[in-house]
């Protein structure tokens, strides 16, 4: 046998062993490490997605609120704009009595006020201040 050769088996027989167990540890010992990070990312994920399921519900709640308050704004607007119009019928009533009226307007006037107006100008005409007077 060649010497050489005999010390080549030998070499490889005797680190072979130890570099296979080495590799079995090394990977025996990755694979924990790897389920361990596993792990604690599936912790991580679980939380945010726990966190994310309270946030969602939180969301939820404030539409469910800020619809109702809209819907409330939506009836208080109706009711206001069904007064308002109302309002406006019956001052359409009041103006169509006014133009039908035989009496449209009947203008008083202060006695004081006319004389004194009179004395000054003394054209006659009405003065200024006076109160008109509507029937309806």
């Amino acid at each position: 046998m060649n010497p050489r050769r005999d010390m080549r088996n030998n070499r490889v027989a005797l680190f072979d062993g130890i570099e296979e167990g080495s590799i079995r540890a090394s990977s025996s010992y990755s694979h924990e490490i790897d389920e361990h990070e596993n792990e604690r990312a599936m912790e991580g994920l679980q939380d945010r997605v726990n966190l994310l399921k309270r946030l969602s519900g939180d969301i939820h709640e404030e539409v469910d609120s800020h619809n109702r308050m809209l819907d409330r704004m939506g009836n208080d607007m109706d009711a206001s704009r069904g007064i308002l119009s109302g309002t406006m019928d019956k001052f359409k009533m009041v103006g169509k009595a006014l133009s039908l009226s035989p009496f449209k307007q009947s203008v008083s006037v202060d006695p004081e006020l006319h004389n004194a107006n009179n004395n000054v100008s003394g054209s006659g005409e009405l003065p200024r201040s006076f109160y008109l007077l509507s029937t309806c």
